[in-house]
């Protein structure tokens, strides 16, 4: 005699189909399946910088995890996964993402890398190094700005983030020597500081020029002198502080 509580072999199986896919749904959810911004982002890495030629499989992945709307004033985040600088205020911007890529791309990050930036700005480009170096130091200018990108670097968790305000022309002494630095705002000359505090064979990613003649260089320091590339036309915003008192660098014949 069946028990009023016994179920038919189908009802069983549905029952046990169903909950596995509950539980495959949590795991998915878990794992960032619930996360509106990620086809977004994930869109992003593929039509601005796969297909604009960015390869190295550690930089794409930083791209794709790290939440850049959360980097934009109010307002903007709609324009957050676009190929565009977006005003952040104080006069600055925070970089495009193919800008950033390629600066982050040239200068060969190592997980095991203590790296400067100059020019904290939104925070998302120091957030991009942490996911791929031991350690980033960042100095901003505008104390609102580096306040900002502090904040949101605790939000989120990015604890190998150490940000300060002041002038990132002077680097950062206590913190140096570095492996690799990064330069987001553009002097007409590379600051001696940041030369100093390089290490031998350190690597340096720097725009250069005057407000509308820039280009990006990649320098590494070899023997105590410095062995420079130049890479592609660019436009960042000027360096301020003690860089306004800098003249030009004379351009190495072509």
């Amino acid at each position: 005699m069946r028990s009023r509580w016994m179920f038919p072999a189908s009802v069983v199986l549905l029952a046990f189909v169903a909950t596995a896919s509950a539980q495959e749904a949590g795991k998915t959810a878990k794992a960032g399946g619930d996360d509106p911004t990620a086809r977004p982002r994930a869109r992003m890495v593929q039509r601005h910088l796969v297909e604009r030629g960015i390869k190295d499989p550690r930089v794409l992945d930083a791209f794709r995890t790290v939440p850049r709307h959360e980097f934009l004033p109010p307002g903007t985040g709609r324009q957050a996964y676009d190929d565009e600088s977006i005003p952040i205020g104080e006069s600055q911007t925070i970089t495009a993402p193919y800008d950033v890529a390629f600066m982050t791309e040239v200068l060969a990050p190592k997980p095991t890398d203590v790296v400067f930036e100059v020019g904290t700005g939104s925070g998302y480009q120091s957030a991009i190094l942490s996911r791929l170096v031991k350690e980033v130091y960042s100095v901003e200018i505008h104390k609102p700005l580096g306040e900002r990108a502090a904040a949101v670097h605790k939000k989120l968790g990015y604890t190998n983030i150490h940000t300060r305000i002041g002038d990132g022309y002077e680097g950062w002494p206590e913190a140096a020597p570095f492996d690799a630095i990064i330069v987001t705002c553009a002097p007409r000359r590379i600051p001696k500081p940041l030369i100093d505090q390089l290490k031998e064979g350190g690597r340096m990613v720097i725009p250069l020029g005057d407000r509308f003649t820039q280009s990006v260089w990649l320098v590494v320091k070899k023997d105590g002198k410095l062995e420079r590339r130049e890479l592609r036309p660019t436009l960042f915003v000027p360096m301020t502080g003690k860089a306004l008192g800098e003249k030009a660098e004379p351009k190495p014949d072509r």
